[in-house]
C-alpha cells in the first residue's frame, strides 16, 4: 500500500472507550508500523475513566487522548478505518474517508456495564483482550502488500471471529 507507516482510524460512536483502547493498543503493539488515531461519529467529549484505568493497568500511556469527531480527520491521509461498535458500523462515513480500507470489529461497550467494580473492570479487560488479540492478528498479516480487497476481507474476518 505505502512505504510509510499506515494510518489507522479507529471509529466508534462516542470515542470514549473502545476506540481509545484501539488507538492505544495499535500505537503500542505496531511499533511504528501503523500510526493510530481514534474518533467518533458523535463524540461525548471526554475519555471514559474505566478505559484510562485499563490502559494504566497494562502500562500504556493514559495521556493525550481526545474524544473527537471524525470530522477532525477530513484532511488526514487515513489508510485503514476500523469501526469497533455496532452503531458506527451502520453509519454512513464522511466521503473523505472513502479511500480508506474499511473493517468492522464490533465490541460491546464496557462503558455501559452496570454492576460491581469487579464486573465493570472485567468488562473493560475483556474488551482490551479482544482488541489486543485482533490487533495481533492484523499485525501478523503482510498488510503492506495486500490488495485493498484482501485487506478489507481480512479485517472483517478478524472482526467476525468470536472473542
Amino acid at each position: 500500500m505505502t512505504d510509510r507507516p499506515l494510518n489507522i482510524l479507529v471509529l466508534c460512536t462516542g470515542n470514549s472507550c473502545r476506540s481509545v483502547l484501539g488507538e492505544a493498543l495499535f500505537n503500542h503493539l505496531a511499533q511504528g508500523r501503523f500510526k493510530a488515531f481514534s474518533a467518533g461519529s458523535h463524540p461525548i467529549g471526554r475519555i471514559n475513566t474505566g478505559a484510562l484505568a485499563t490502559l494504566a493497568r497494562h502500562g500504556l500511556p493514559t495521556e493525550g487522548y481526545v474524544s473527537q469527531s471524525w470530522d477532525e480527520f477530513e484532511d488526514a491521509d487515513i489508510d485503514i478505518m476500523i469501526s469497533v461498535c455496532d452503531s458506527a458500523a451502520g453509519e454512513a462515513c464522511p466521503a473523505y474517508l472513502g479511500k480508506a480500507v474499511r473493517g468492522h470489529w464490533g465490541l460491546a461497550d464496557p462503558g455501559h456495564v452496570k454492576g460491581t467494580e469487579e464486573e465493570i473492570i472485567a468488562a473493560f479487560e475483556a474488551t482490551y483482550a479482544t482488541m489486543e488479540k485482533r490487533i495481533h492478528q492484523l499485525l501478523a498479516l503482510p498488510v503492506e502488500s495486500m490488495s485493498r480487497q484482501e485487506l478489507s476481507e481480512a479485517l472483517n474476518k478478524i472482526g467476525a471471529e468470536t472473542h
